[in-house]
């Protein structure tokens, strides 16, 4: 015969039950933030986590003699944890995670840039030459752009 939950476990239950069925609990937060693109490039390469080879033109940004050669449209999307870091912070690190793919990227076809970056998000794009999109949420931020690996001279 099955056992009857106790009256607290009861009221755990509903508490869950209220909670998930809440407004609240089913609105989560996505805060849009344009931040600095170019500042976070510098971290991740004082950092180690780019090597520098790799240059990274935001859609807009002139190349300092050309492209040469163009390579296949990619899109990176990455995310990240964002429980105890600010929306800013979390942001950089999921910039970051996109640019080691963008980088990885370019290598596989021996280039030395990445060139007409835009955000990408959700499949919408944001263009600006010196910023970049990023979504925040309650618990994870995310940032998705979309390029070319390029030979510049």
């Amino acid at each position: 015969m099955p056992q009857k939950p106790f009256p607290l476990q009861k009221a755990f239950l509903t508490l869950a039950v209220a909670l998930l069925l809440s407004p609240v609990a089913g609105h989560a937060r996505d805060t849009v933030h344009h931040l600095d693109f170019q500042s976070v490039v510098n971290d991740a390469i004082r950092a180690g986590r780019l090597d520098g080879s790799v240059k990274f033109y935001l859609k807009g940004q002139k190349t300092k003699g050309g492209v040469v050669r163009r390579f296949p449209e990619a899109v990176s999307n990455k995310k990240t944890n964002g429980v105890g870091k600010s929306d800013e912070e979390a942001c950089a690190w999921a910039l970051q995670s996109v640019l080691i793919a963008f980088e990885a990227n370019a290598k596989k076809y021996g280039a030395n840039a990445v060139v007409d970056l835009v955000s990408f998000y959700k499949r919408n794009e944001y263009r600006s030459s010196t910023q970049y999109e990023c979504h925040a949420g309650n618990i994870m931020a995310g940032v998705a752009l979309k390029g070319q690996a390029a030979i510049v001279k």
